[in-house]
C-alpha cells in the first residue's frame, strides 16, 4: 500500500479548487468536504443532501461506528448550498452517473484523486490525501498547534501517530536533515 501525503502548499490547494470548480462540480464538492471536514472517503461518499443542510454535518462514522458532528466552514457551506439547490433530501452528494441514486465507488474516488495528482504533479495522492490535508492545515493554523484536539478528531492513540499521519513527522525529519552538516 502506498503512503499518501497531505497537500502542504496553500496555492496548490487553491489551484485544485479552481480547477475542479470549473471542471466537475461533484469532484469539487468531494474535495472541499475532504479538506474542510477531515472525514474518511467512505463517510464522504455516504453523505446525502439532508446531511449537509444545517450548520453541521452529523454522521455515524463507518469505520468506528462513532457519531461525529462537524461544523462546516463558510466556503464549504456556500459551495454546498449552491450544489444541493433543488436536489431531493435523499440524494447522494457524490453521486455516480451510473444507476439511479448511488454514490461513486471508493475506487472511482481514488481514480479522481490520482487524476488530480497527475494534473498538479503530486505523485503521492490518494483518498486519504483529503483527510491528511485537513489535519495538516488544522495543525498548522491553530495558534497553539493543538495536537490533542486533532488526535481526538482522528481517534488516534498518540500524538506521534497523528503527527506522522498528517506529515509533520516527515517535515520535522526533512528540516533536521537539511540542517545536518556532514
Amino acid at each position: 500500500m502506498n503512503f499518501v501525503q497531505p497537500i502542504r502548499d496553500p496555492e496548490t490547494i487553491q489551484d485544485i479548487k479552481d480547477y475542479l470548480k470549473d471542471k466537475n462540480p461533484r469532484d469539487y464538492i468531494m474535495f472541499l468536504i475532504g479538506i474542510y471536514t477531515g472525514l474518511r472517503i467512505s463517510d464522504i461518499l455516504r453523505l446525502r443532501v439532508k446531511d449537509v443542510s444545517g450548520s453541521h454535518i452529523s454522521i455515524r462514522e463507518k469505520k468506528t461506528n462513532k457519531q461525529k458532528r462537524i461544523y462546516m466552514a463558510a466556503e464549504l457551506k456556500k459551495a454546498l448550498l449552491a450544489y444541493i439547490e433543488g436536489k431531493p433530501a435523499n440524494e447522494f452528494l457524490i453521486k455516480s452517473r451510473e444507476g439511479m441514486n448511488r454514490p461513486i465507488t471508493r475506487e472511482m474516488a481514488y481514480k479522481i484523486m490520482r487524476t488530480i495528482g497527475d494534473e498538479f504533479g503530486l505523485s503521492e495522492m490518494g483518498c486519504h490525501t483529503l483527510r491528511k490535508t485537513f489535519g495538516y492545515i488544522f495543525y498548522n493554523e491553530t495558534t497553539d498547534k493543538d495536537i490533542g484536539m486533532l488526535m481526538d478528531f482522528f481517534n488516534h492513540a498518540s500524538p506521534k501517530i497523528t503527527l506522522r499521519y498528517i506529515g509533520m513527522a516527515q517535515d520535522s525529519m526533512d528540516m533536521a536533515l537539511k540542517r545536518h552538516k556532514a
